[in-house]
C-alpha cells in the first residue's frame, strides 16, 4: 500500500492511498468466500452453492462490500502509519474499483493538533477561601421572599417599588422604532407589560416618570436611549412613548418566620437558615475550587500555542451560541433584543470555544501521558446523577443520552474533571487570607 500526505492548512491534510491490485484481488476472494459460506440458492444447501453461481447472483453486493471493507481497513492503516489522529473525514474521492486493478483514493481530513506538552507539574495558584456571613444568609432569605412575593391591586397612585401594568407605543423623531431596526418590535409596541418602578428599570429614566399614576391614566414618557443600549441604531436618540396605565400593583413580601420556613419543607426557621448557610458555603467552596482551576489552566495554556481544527471550533461555537440564547430566553430577555445582539453573542461564543477546544486537547494529552482514563462505572454514576437531576428513570435517561449522542461529551467532561483534579494535586496551591466579600446568591 502506497501512502502520501499533503498539508492543506491548520490541522487539515490530503491523504493519498493506493492499494495494490494483489490486495484488491485477495479482498475480493475473501468476500466471495464469505458469501459462499452464507448464500442460500435454490437447489443447494446453505454454504454449498458453487462459487461461479454465488458471484453471478451477488456480484454487486460483493463488489460494494469489498470496496467498503478495503477502504475502511486501508484508511485505518494509512492514518496509523502516518500517525494522524483523525477528528473528521471531510471528503473522499475514489478512483474506479474492480478486480485486477489498484484501488486508489484521496481523503481530505482534519486531525488533532500537533504540539509539545508544556510543563504541567508544579504549577502555582492562589486559593482565596470565602466565609459565609450572617449578611449573606439574610440576602438569601430575601431572595426566597422575592420568590414568594404577591402583587396586590391598589387604587392609590403608584410609588417607587410598585408594579404598573401598561400598554405603550414608542417612537423616535416621529417614526416607529421598527424603522430604525426591524427587530425592535417589542420595544416599539407592547400591551399588558408589567414594569417595576425603580431607577434603571426598563430604559433608564422611563419608570421614574410613572410615579403617581393610577389605572386609566395616560402619560407621555420621554427618554434618551443610553450609550450602551442594545439596539445600536437608537443610541443617543430621543424616544417618546405613549403610555396607558391599566393597573397598579403593590409588592407584598411574606414575613420571615416559622410558617415561611415550612414553605421550604423546613421544620423551623433555624433549620432553614442553617440549610441556607450550608448551601452558600458549598457554593463558595465550588467557586474557590473553580478559581484555582482557572488559574492553573490559564498558566498551562499560556505556555503552548497551536492551530485548532476548524470543524471542532465551529461545533463548539454553535453549542455555546445555543446555550447563551437559551439562557437569555430563560431569563426573560426579549427575542428582538437577542436578535439585535446576535453578532456580539457569536463573537463571544467563538472566543470561548477556541479556549475550550485548546484546553481539551492539552488536557487530553496530559491524560494520555499520566494514564488517566474514564471507567464504565464513572459513566454509569454520571448517568444516574443526571437521571436524578432530571426526574427520569435511569433507563429513560440512557435512551435520551443515546438519542442526543451525548455519551462522548459525558466521557470528555468526566475526563476533564479528573485531569484537573490531578493538576491541582500536583501543583503548589498557596492559601490566601479568607475573604468576607458578600456571597453570590
Amino acid at each position: 500500500m502506497n501512502v502520501s500526505v499533503e498539508n492543506l492548512g491548520p490541522c487539515k491534510k490530503l491523504l493519498r492511498v493506493e492499494v495494490a491490485s494483489e490486495q484488491v484481488d485477495a479482498a475480493f476472494d475473501e468476500m466471495i468466500g464469505k458469501y459462499q459460506r452464507l448464500a442460500q440458492l435454490p437447489g443447494f444447501r446453505a454454504g454449498k452453492a458453487p462459487k461461479h453461481l454465488v458471484v453471478k447472483n451477488f456480484d454487486s453486493q460483493i463488489k460494494e462490500e469489498t470496496r467498503r471493507t478495503l477502504f475502511e481497513k486501508s484508511y485505518r492503516d494509512a492514518t496509523a502509519e502516518q500517525k494522524l489522529r483523525v477528528i473528521a473525514t471531510i471528503g473522499v474521492e475514489e478512483q474506479s474499483f474492480g478486480r485486477g486493478q489498484p484501488f486508489g483514493y484521496t481523503a481530505t481530513l482534519e486531525h488533532a493538533p500537533e504540539f509539545e506538552l508544556p510543563v504541567y507539574k508544579g504549577l502555582t495558584a492562589q486559593r482565596v477561601t470565602a466565609v459565609v456571613t450572617d449578611a449573606d444568609v439574610e440576602r438569601a432569605l430575601n431572595i426566597l421572599r422575592e420568590q414568594h412575593v404577591k402583587y396586590n391591586d391598589v387604587s392609590r397612585p403608584s410609588q417607587t417599588g410598585d408594579i404598573v401594568v401598561v400598554n405603550y407605543t414608542g417612537t423616535s423623531e416621529g417614526k416607529p422604532l421598527t424603522e430604525f431596526n426591524p427587530t425592535a418590535k417589542g420595544l416599539a409596541e407592547k400591551k399588558g407589560m408589567w414594569m417595576l418602578i425603580q431607577e434603571g428599570s426598563f430604559i433608564p429614566g422611563f419608570t421614574e416618570q410613572l410615579i403617581g399614576v393610577q389605572s386609566g391614566d395616560l402619560r407621555t414618557v420621554k427618554i434618551t436611549f443610553p450609550p450602551d443600549f442594545v439596539i445600536s441604531e437608537l443610541v443617543g436618540k430621543e424616544g417618546e412613548f405613549a403610555v396607558e396605565i391599566t393597573g397598579v400593583k403593590e409588592k407584598v413580601l411574606p414575613e420571615v418566620g416559622e410558617d415561611f420556613a415550612k414553605e421550604f419543607n423546613a421544620s423551623s426557621l433555624e433549620e432553614l437558615t442553617q440549610g441556607i448557610r450550608r448551601d452558600l458555603q458549598n457554593e463558595q467552596d465550588f467557586r474557590t475550587k473553580r478559581a484555582v482551576r482557572d488559574q492553573l489552566l490559564k498558566q498551562l495554556l499560556s505556555q503552548v500555542q497551536f492551530d485548532l481544527p476548524e470543524s471542532v471550533v465551529s461545533s463548539e461555537t454553535r453549542q455555546l451560541v445555543y446555550n447563551i440564547v437559551n439562557e437569555n430566553q430563560q431569563r426573560g430577555i426579549a427575542p428582538d433584543v437577542i436578535e439585535a445582539n446576535k453578532q456580539e453573542i457569536f463573537q463571544k461564543a467563538q472566543i470561548s470555544a477556541q479556549d475550550r477546544v485548546k484546553a481539551a486537547f492539552v488536557l487530553n494529552r496530559i491524560a494520555e501521558a499520566e494514564k488517566i482514563g474514564v471507567s464504565e462505572k464513572e459513566v454509569t454514576q454520571r448517568v444516574l446523577l443526571l437521571a436524578q437531576q432530571n426526574n427520569q428513570s435511569p433507563d429513560k435517561m440512557v435512551k435520551i443520552l443515546q438519542e442526543r449522542n451525548a455519551f462522548p461529551e459525558i466521557q470528555q467532561d468526566i475526563l476533564t474533571g479528573k485531569v484537573l483534579d490531578w493538576l491541582e494535586l500536583n501543583s503548589r496551591i498557596e492559601d490566601a487570607p479568607a475573604s468576607t466579600q458578600p456571597a453570590t446568591t
